[in-house]
């Protein structure tokens, strides 16, 4: 038992860790998200709660660990010792679950589900969230600029500027078997923000590379599962194509040498309304629309008089049409009022709408 005996000997008691949003509220836990958007620090901040002697963690990409060893002797270990919580990181579901545990943690990027379990889709930072991370940044300015620029990645605040591009290209290679699933990832990253169909973008990479339609679907599959991917719908029209957007902003400035501002500032916005809303779709000449809260929300990042007149005019059949009660109007760092018909349109900054919501 002697990888066991090893692991047993971990304390996370003396890691450091920000708080997050999100936390680990059932004691039978299976956790997904993105790499590097801090689920294992999710954990370490679950198990201070016991006695180090009453957990284990197991971290299956971890060379060390002989998985035929540990699956060997696991329920025998646990007995002995008298653990309570078990955590499996990266778990392929290879193994049997262990017996009369008070708790079981599992991050995986399988499509399992357990009955029993509660599931977290861990996504990364939120801009809320960053700034309590950011400890480099004196105003939620700069803060702003830096979120803009780096992305979600919560490690990515401690990475020298020169580093931080290039360490976001390899946590997205960490999430990749192969070659052709980046390539994949890539394309998806590319349209990020646009409208776009599986066909079309599949039709534009199989004349790049050799893959077959199944694998490219299976794959755009395996990506949405997983929340690396979102595909937002028209409303009222699931059949129509779907915007992209992907679980990092900055993710786009690394796949291209061709900067569409517009199309990050909408995805950053994107990622900020589905922490919150669970009914997100868009319309013609609108960004987003949220059903429940009869508001709409528009990604423009630098407001003007020319751009305000075009808006009244697009608006008004939209706001009858869709009993609109709600216009905001997020921005880089303009602020004011506008009215549309009757209703009075906030334009706010994305670093002051951000901690509003």
């Amino acid at each position: 038992m002697n990888i066991l005996e090893q692991i047993y000997e971990i304390n996370f008691n003396k890691v450091m860790f920000n708080e997050r949003k999100t936390t680990i509220e059932s004691n039978n836990t299976i956790i997904l998200g993105p790499p590097k958007s801090g689920k294992s620090y999710l954990i370490y901040d679950y198990l201070s709660q016991f006695d180090t002697n009453k957990y284990l963690y197991i971290d299956f990409e971890d060379y060390k660990n002989n998985t035929k060893e540990i699956a060997k002797n696991l329920q025998d270990f646990i007995v002995q010792n008298k653990i309570e919580v078990v955590v499996f990181e990266n778990f392929l579901f290879d193994i049997d679950i262990p017996k009369n545990l008070k708790s079981l943690i599992i991050t995986t990027k399988q499509k399992n589900t357990i009955e029993g379990f509660d599931i977290i889709h861990l996504a990364g930072l939120d801009f809320e969230e960053y700034l309590l991370f950011d400890k480099k940044h004196q105003n939620s300015s700069n803060s702003f600029n830096s979120f803009l620029k780096f992305g979600n990645f919560p490690e990515s605040i401690e990475y020298g500027e020169n580093k931080k591009s290039l360490r976001n290209y390899e946590i997205c290679k960490l999430y990749c078997d192969d070659q052709i699933q980046l390539e994949i990832l890539f394309l998806l990253v590319k349209n990020g923000g646009e409208k776009k169909s599986l066909f079309q973008l599949f039709n534009s990479l199989k004349n790049e590379i050799k893959i077959s339609k199944d694998r490219f679907y299976k794959t755009c599959e395996f990506f949405e599962y997983n929340k690396l991917i979102f595909f937002c719908e028209k409303y009222n029209q699931p059949k129509a194509i779907k915007k992209i957007y992907i679980h990092n902003h900055a993710l786009l400035d690394i796949v291209s040498y061709k900067k569409n501002f517009n199309n990050l500032f909408k995805n950053m916005i994107y990622l900020e309304l589905y922490k919150r809303y669970d009914d997100i779709y868009y319309l013609d000449n609108v960004d987003f629309y949220l059903t429940e809260q009869n508001e709409i929300v528009l990604a423009i990042p630098f407001f003007n008089n020319l751009i305000s007149s075009m808006i009244i005019s697009k608006l008004l059949t939209i706001l009858e049409n869709y009993k609109i009660n709600k216009i905001t109007i997020v921005t880089v760092n303009n602020e004011q009022t506008l009215f549309v018909g009757e209703i009075e349109a906030d334009i706010i900054p994305f670093n002051v709408w951000a901690v509003s919501l």
